[in-house]
């Protein structure tokens, strides 16, 4: 895809400067989380250990440049969208390095990568700008789930600690100004019934024209070559918890609970049924959260993407949502 063509794809704004939201790129980890409970996390799983970066920091940051079993991995999270995808660094040959380019596309984040300038729509991976105009980052497989749920499976995990220092996301205009992790600059949005950069400002909201999915409702996006398909937390809810279906030429379940938000795999092809102590199928419990089962074995999570339904719809369109039954 030409550059130009990429560009007619989103609407693209500069709304603040550069790196006035600070990436976290020397993060530092450590065994204990100073949060609640049931703060939001965006867990990794590596070979033999797995991450945890609290949303409650990445509001403040939007990217962390880590490293997982020598992978280089960009955590990336979108307040605007809810939206948090893990990519892979490695691209053309190049570990990247990404920064938040202070733009939005369609109200979602712009990362740019500082080796060659090049600009990407958070949501989907695309690069929209630059060198790279055209390609798509790689999406590596992660959750989000209440920081309890994580350390209840993960007890020797490891916790992103607090960053610190200055961000436009603590400050009153455009400068960045002290963080302060107690705080939730986007709480008064999340509560909203609007959306985008007006409603969280207080200047009004997008447009919404459907009354079967809210334009906030948490979904789960599974993509597979050219075809792409939208898991909404309360449809996959109101299945009694599971959704099977066939993304291109890939067999998917799905898994939706109160307490442990919404979580994709491969369908193994057994006949799943949530219950009170988690997710019954081949004569054992499945932990929905984790897709580890009480006999150790172990699901394989899919490389999904979890975002508001107007940013999946921005990317994908409007019929690109689940029905169930």
């Amino acid at each position: 895809m030409s550059s130009e063509r990429v560009a007619d794809c989103v609407n693209v704004r500069q709304i603040i400067p550069r790196d006035a939201i600070p990436s976290v790129d020397d993060p530092e980890f450590g065994s204990d989380y100073s949060g609640e409970a049931d703060d939001l996390v965006v867990a990794v799983e590596g070979a033999d250990r797995a991450r945890a970066y609290p949303v409650r920091y990445l509001q403040f940051h939007e990217v962390v440049n880590d490293s997982l079993d020598d992978d280089p991995l960009a955590i990336t999270w979108c307040p605007l969208c809810g939206s948090a995808v893990v990519y892979d660094r490695r691209h053309e040959g190049r570990t990247l390095e990404f920064g938040v380019s202070g733009k939005l596309a369609d109200d979602d984040l712009v990362l740019y990568d500082r080796e060659t300038g090049s600009e990407w729509k958070q949501s989907s991976g695309e690069c929209i700008g630059g060198r790279f105009a055209g390609d798509t980052l790689s999406a590596r497989p992660a959750s989000v789930l209440p920081w309890r749920r994580f350390r209840d499976a993960h007890p020797d995990g490891e916790v992103l600690r607090r960053p610190g220092g200055r961000s436009e996301a603590a400050s009153e205009g455009d400068a960045p100004a002290p963080i302060d992790y107690g705080e939730s600059p986007y709480g008064d949005y999340f509560e909203s019934d609007g959306f985008g950069l007006a409603a969280h400002r207080g200047n009004g909201s997008r447009e919404w024209d459907r009354d079967d999915l809210d334009p906030k409702t948490v979904v789960l996006g599974v993509e597979c070559g050219d075809d792409a398909l939208g898991f909404p937390l309360p449809r996959v809810r109101n299945a009694d918890g599971v959704v099977r279906a066939t993304v291109g030429a890939r067999d998917v379940v799905v898994f939706a609970t109160r307490d442990a938000g919404i979580h994709g795999y491969a369908d193994p092809g057994y006949d799943f049924a949530v219950t009170d102590g988690g997710v019954e199928a081949d004569g054992t419990v499945w932990n929905p959260a984790t897709g580890r089962a009480a006999d150790g074995r172990a699901l394989e999570r899919l490389s999904a993407r979890r975002m508001f339904a107007f940013a999946w719809r921005d990317d994908h369109g409007a019929d690109a949502f689940c029905r169930p039954g």
